[in-house]
């Protein structure tokens, strides 16, 4: 499916269609609730904050000196016999790729997830190419079937009822499954399990690059990533080229944030460390190993007041506090991030009007600047793409004048007073039982989907 949802759309529009299925809105806190809680018992036996800072400081420093570290990555990758490719944009990195399968002389190609997968498109691109691809993360597999895209970053189908996998996978196999999780659990491994043997190229994304050593880094509670690395004749890797780390020894920092911050747990399932083609007198692995780093985007940031985030590590952890994407859920943004990561990245990689509205999508309540584990101030860079959006004139001729007259009068202290006492007032005169059900004007919209509490109320 593709990537690109933004168009003729408005965040709105999307967030509407998502509040309508009651299913959601239950099932995202339920299933981020546990990650939450898990994740503050294990940070709250040690000094998270000192550990916080330690991982802010190394993916700073790595943002900070990239070009440094690519070469660098570059040369010890090749010394390992890995070759390194550089994809400018989408179209440069799914050529690269479509290249190096079609070299191999593949038909079947294996993935492992990789939301940088998503965000350049790749699957349509290489189908279009003529290649068969099959997503053999479980969740990945679930979207990829049902012809959807991943709602979370860690979790791709927390929006999705057990009854429509129990459909999905009963069309496949002809006969109803039920709605045993094992046993859906155990048909799509049984279905995958041929796949791999059969696959000619594995990919996968890569969760760091490791400039010291030229290895790529896989954090994941599946098996499936060591199978797509080590059974396929050609791995490629698809990396992020701000996902580079100048040390090895910066993984002790990072992964421990990366797990507790992702899923709560203590250690991953799977940490692979790939780093090049199998060498002789090796059982496994692959003949070939390909890295292919991808800008899209990501050089424009440097050196911008945006470029803390580039040192996101894609843990998921701000989605799972945002009080606007438990509610909607990732699909309400139009790309492919949610939550308050997407509220940045969407306006930054996608400048349009479509994508500068979606920095709107928060309540600016900085729970994401609390939660991530690299101290990233997301708050601060939502008011900042707030702030450029003004500034292009892309709220329209009343909107403008009405914060303009708001902002002056509430530089007055008088002005403030008063028009604090004619509000409410005003709204004293609409509310029912301290509760203005039914607004007018700009309150029509707000009250629309919920109550109004005059200030000084609580509802009992």
């Amino acid at each position: 499916m593709s990537g690109d949802h933004l168009t003729g759309t408005t965040f709105e529009g999307r967030a509407a269609e998502q509040l309508a299925k009651p299913f959601q809105r239950k099932a995202i806190p339920a299933a981020v609730d546990g990650t939450v809680a898990h994740s503050r018992a294990l940070f709250a036996t040690g000094d998270r904050e000192r550990l916080r800072e330690l991982g802010r400081d190394i993916r700073a420093h790595a943002v900070a000196n990239l070009p440094e570290y690519v070469a660098a990555f570059t040369d010890a990758a090749e010394a390992n016999g890995t070759r390194v490719h550089f994809a400018g944009d989408a179209t440069e990195a799914n050529a690269i790729v479509a290249g190096i399968c079609r070299d191999a002389g593949a038909q079947l190609i294996v993935k492992s997830k990789s939301m940088l997968t998503e965000e350049i498109e790749l699957n349509p691109a290489l189908e279009a190419a003529g290649f068969e691809v099959v997503e053999t993360d479980l969740g990945e597999y679930v979207v990829q079937i049902a012809n959807d895209r991943p709602s979370h970053i860690i979790g791709p189908i927390i929006h999705k009822t057990r009854g429509e996998v129990r459909e999905l996978f009963s069309a496949i196999a002809g006969r109803d499954l039920g709605d045993d999780p094992r046993a859906l659990t155990a048909f799509a491994r049984e279905q995958l399990r041929d796949v791999f043997l059969r696959a000619d190229v594995g990919i996968t994304g890569g969760n760091f690059a490791v400039a010291e050593s030229g290895s790529v880094v896989l954090v994941t509670n599946e098996g499936n990533a060591r199978l797509a690395t080590s059974l396929p004749r050609v791995h490629i890797a698809l990396v992020g080229v701000e996902r580079l780390l100048p040390r090895t020894a910066d993984l002790s920092v990072l992964i421990p944030l990366l797990v507790a911050s992702g899923t709560g747990q203590q250690l991953t399932t799977y940490l692979s460390i790939a780093s090049g083609p199998r060498r002789e007198g090796e059982p496994d692995g692959p003949d070939e190993m390909h890295v292919v780093l991808v800008d899209g985007g990501r050089s424009a940031i440097l050196g911008t007041g945006y470029q803390d985030i580039l040192n996101c590590i894609r843990c998921g952890a701000c989605q799972n506090v945002c009080p606007v994407y438990r509610q909607v859920g990732g699909h309400a943004y139009g790309w492919v991030y949610g939550g308050p990561i997407g509220a940045v990245l969407t306006p930054l990689f996608k400048p349009s009007a479509e994508g500068l509205e979606v920095a709107h999508a928060s309540s600016l309540c900085a729970a994401c600047d609390d939660v991530c584990p690299v101290k990233i101030p997301l708050h601060d860079l939502l008011v900042d793409l707030r702030r450029d959006r003004v500034g292009r004139r892309i709220p329209g001729r009343f909107e403008r004048l009405a914060y303009g007259a708001w902002s002056r009068a509430w530089s007055s202290p008088l002005l403030y007073r008063l028009s604090g006492r004619v509000g409410i007032a005003s709204l004293r005169l609409l509310a029912r039982g301290g509760v203005v059900r039914r607004g007018l004007g700009p309150l029509r919209r707000w009250t629309r989907d919920r109550d109004l509490l005059l200030p000084g109320r609580r509802r009992r």
